[in-house]
């Protein structure tokens, strides 16, 4: 598996509009693009700082894993994406060839017009980790 960049950082939020001030007013950056993503049940907010994309996630139902990842504690940093090179399908397959954990066994659409499959921290020293192809 090759990666070439980080490609975003995800960042669980109770409501974007609520944040929106502290990225904008206090960072400079800007909201380039907002989508939800009905299978993952979240609305997305895309925010680039150089070449890295910063990727505000809030839920849109109690049964979003972004939701309870927030019941549970969790804020800030959700997860890491990795762009890899030779596609998510080939980075699957090596990453279980190796013994780790999918969440994803097959890359599905995600935000922004990607290619994603998500690797579980229980096998990932404690890091949800996305691998990303456009």
């Amino acid at each position: 598996m090759k990666i070439s960049r980080i490609e975003h950082l995800g960042i669980a939020v109770q409501s974007i509009e609520a944040v929106r001030p502290y990225f904008k007013d206090v960072l400079g950056l800007d909201i380039y693009k907002e989508e939800v993503v009905e299978d993952q049940k979240v609305k997305t907010a895309f925010m680039k700082v150089g070449e890295v994309k910063l990727e505000l996630l809030e839920p849109t139902c109690p049964e979003s894993t972004v939701q309870k990842f927030l019941d549970n504690g969790g804020r800030g940093i959700h997860h890491i994406a990795f762009k890899v090179e030779d596609g998510v399908a080939d980075a699957l397959a090596f990453c279980d060839a190796q013994g780790l954990r999918l969440i994803d066994k097959a890359p599905r659409k995600g935000a922004d017009g990607l290619q994603i499959a998500f690797l579980h921290p229980k096998s990932t020293c404690g890091i949800l980790t996305e691998l990303c192809e456009e």
